[in-house]
């Protein structure tokens, strides 16, 4: 039912695992210059005039950010750094996908799989 909007949740909650220790990762996630570099969706040209702002530095490895698009709309993303523990180099990063208003679920499902491949990428700049 792509027209359904209720059907599923109002949050996915997506994640990968990426070997390398969570400051790096942290470090580089919240850097505004490095976004174009794993977030396609950011470096689309019809989004040259959106603002990303992050949450403050902190040692949680939140990096929760609002995106205020150029139509004015601002849409905020839950986004975590998360340390694997006690003896781990790796860590876990999860974005929760926020459904908005009026989102079909082909629609959600597509900003899902992009999120997935954000992640993958993120994945891919750091791992050595």
């Amino acid at each position: 039912m792509d027209d359904d909007t209720t059907a599923t949740s109002p949050s996915r909650h997506i994640s990968v695992w990426i070997d390398a220790g969570p400051d790096a990762v942290y470090a580089f996630a919240s850097d505004p210059a490095e976004l174009p570099r794993w977030a396609a969706g950011l470096a689309d040209p019809s989004l040259s005039d959106a603002v990303v702002d992050f949450a403050p530095q902190n040692e949680f490895g939140v990096l929760d950010h609002e995106v205020r698009l150029p139509s004015g709309e601002a849409v905020y993303n839950p986004m975590r750094v998360i340390p694997g523990g006690p003896g781990e180099t790796g860590c876990e990063v999860v974005f929760t996908l926020r459904r908005r208003p009026g989102v079909t679920d082909a629609e959600f499902d597509a900003d899902a799989a992009a999120v997935a491949a954000d992640l993958e990428t993120l994945r891919g700049l750091l791992e050595d």
